[in-house]
């Protein structure tokens, strides 16, 4: 018995293929997420990361396969089946992707707006209480979008993905174009909040310092499918050009250094 048998499978992608035109991104890609990791999500250019975040969330229409979220087919789901999913799970798209014309706390206040039993009040005061748990000051609730930085930003978007309390969030390069110090600090937060909330992170990304901070298994994109999934320690087993190029380049050992020298820190 492997290890992963004893973990419970929130989404199981069995058979993928999805394609736009006559150009396939994937064809027979199979994935499981298992509940309370951080899976890191990683792949060159074009093998579409968040195409597949995309179709798991119901986002993107597959040509063929199944994809199966808490026990619920995705692909067939009727409305209310699908409504009581996007309870379970909330997603952050690169930069935020805010409402421009809404200010922060109403962008956060949208998933709510779904909960008709929540009084104008409570609906304010539970997204300022979001708003405060990805670590914006409170007059940022105030704010229009662009009045925020870029990693402020994206802290809204968060925010916004965890109004309701979902069991699992769906993260699209949340660190692409922040600096390094903001990068890091959003590592931080992801990590934080995976632990205190007890959440299930989906998380696309191509930033090697995220992973090696973050991420519990990594599943790499190739080949129009999932060509392997694992721990990086493994990643650096897998005798594959890209993954070797990826997992032990100059970046991947600057990465790797860099978290040992924190971890030697902390030891100290």
């Amino acid at each position: 018995m492997s290890p992963e048998d004893d973990k419970e499978v929130l989404i199981r992608v069995r058979g993928l293929r999805t394609q736009f035109g006559t150009h396939v991104v994937h064809d027979g890609l199979d994935l499981d997420v298992y509940r309370g990791e951080v899976l890191g999500v990683v792949g060159g250019s074009g093998t579409g990361k968040s195409v597949l975040l995309r179709a798991i969330t119901g986002l993107e229409r597959p040509a063929a396969g199944r994809i199966e979220a808490f026990g619920t087919e995705v692909l067939t789901a009727s409305p209310e089946e699908r409504d009581r999913l996007d309870e379970r799970w909330g997603v952050m798209f690169q930069d935020g992707a805010l409402f421009s014309s809404l200010t922060v706390r109403e962008n956060v206040e949208v998933p709510l707006r779904r909960i008709a039993e929540l009084t104008p009040e409570l609906r304010r005061a539970l997204a300022d209480l979001k708003i405060s748990l990805v670590g914006l000051p409170y007059r940022a609730g105030d704010a229009a979008p662009s009045e925020l930085s870029g990693g402020m930003r994206k802290r809204a978007g968060l925010a916004r993905a965890l109004a309701l309390d979902p069991e699992i969030v769906f993260l699209d390069e949340p660190t692409a174009g922040l600096d390094p110090i903001g990068a890091s600090a959003f590592d931080e937060l992801i990590n934080t909040l995976s632990d205190a909330l007890g959440l299930t992170v989906f998380l696309v990304t191509h930033d090697l310092d995220t992973l090696y901070a973050t991420c519990d298994r990594i599943a790499v994109l190739a080949e129009k499918r999932v060509l392997v999934t694992g721990t990086l320690p493994e990643m650096l087993e897998v005798d594959h050009p890209w993954v070797q190029e990826y997992f032990t380049g100059p970046r991947a050992r600057l990465a790797r250094d860099a978290i040992r020298t924190d971890t030697n820190t902390e030891a100290d």
